[in-house]
């Protein structure tokens, strides 16, 4: 078993390296000010203030709507909790499409405004010249190849992505642009496994099985806030969301019945 990254502030340097120290890469999602600062106290090595929040926190089915404007504001309140932990924002839907110079600026507003210590964004090959241009700014870049939740209209929904020769010449064209490392989504195992080899950047998996370098969830998929929602790559550690609605449901029962407030929760 690797051992985490010691008790200090991880930087980029620490998941480039890690793979040569023998380390597996921790990273989760969060979205708020609590989230943040236990996942932190827990020790994860990386915290992804994910576009994702526009499903788990709005409520919408995919996270298309999300505005770059919301990412600073949700970054803002993450960064507030974060000590510890590398603190890693996505850049939304046509926030870095239209040209790198746009991809510039928007990176540039996450870091300078928001706190973020770095950025990630979609796509291989037709992200590399934003990848490239943010680099040289000196802001860390992520990238994200596979399945990316902001192709699902071209994709057709969320699918397990199996293009071996293009998936390899995206996350090369990451890598060769500069990205310190690079999220795999949603493909064969096998094929991440040989990403993976052929890279000198950490690989970071979900649901890419277990020969990336790290791994990332969804901080509520891995609570089981969700009833509906079972992606064949999650592990639920906890059934958070059956607690939730227990504890509220006891809540209301016991005013209703007048047992709450008791005498020792009323001042004399």
């Amino acid at each position: 078993m690797s051992a985490p990254i010691e008790n200090r502030p991880v930087t980029v340097p620490d998941f480039v390296s890690a793979r040569a120290r023998g380390v597996k890469l921790t990273m989760l999602t969060a979205y708020d000010y609590v989230s943040a600062r236990l996942l932190d106290e827990a020790g994860v090595d990386s915290i992804l203030v994910g576009d994702s929040l526009g499903m788990v926190v709005q409520g919408n089915p995919h996270s298309l709507p999300v505005t770059l404007d919301e990412m600073i504001y949700h970054t803002r309140c993450v960064a507030r909790g974060v000590k510890r932990a590398l603190l890693i924002t996505d850049m939304p839907f046509m926030s870095y499409q239209l040209n790198p110079e746009q991809a510039l600026a928007n990176a540039g507003r996450l870091v300078k405004e928001a706190g973020a210590h770095a950025v990630k964004l979609e796509g291989g090959i037709r992200s590399a010249s934003a990848i490239e241009k943010i680099v040289r700014a000196d802001i860390p870049v992520v990238g994200h190849v596979g399945l990316t939740p902001q192709s699902v209209r071209k994709l057709g929904g969320f699918r397990v992505q199996r293009n071996e020769d293009l998936l390899m010449d995206d996350a090369k064209a990451v890598a060769d642009a500069g990205a310190f490392a690079i999220v795999l989504e949603c493909i064969p195992a096998d094929l991440a496994t040989r990403i993976t080899g052929e890279l000198r950047i950490p690989t970071i998996g979900i649901g890419a099985g277990a020969g990336c370098d790290g791994q990332v969830l969804v901080l509520h998929d891995l609570l089981g806030m969700f009833e509906d929602l079972h992606p064949k790559f999650v592990k639920r550690y906890a059934e958070l969301g059956t607690a939730f609605k227990d504890a509220v449901q006891q809540y209301c029962s016991e005013v209703r019945k007048g047992k709450y407030p008791a005498k020792e929760h009323e001042f004399k």
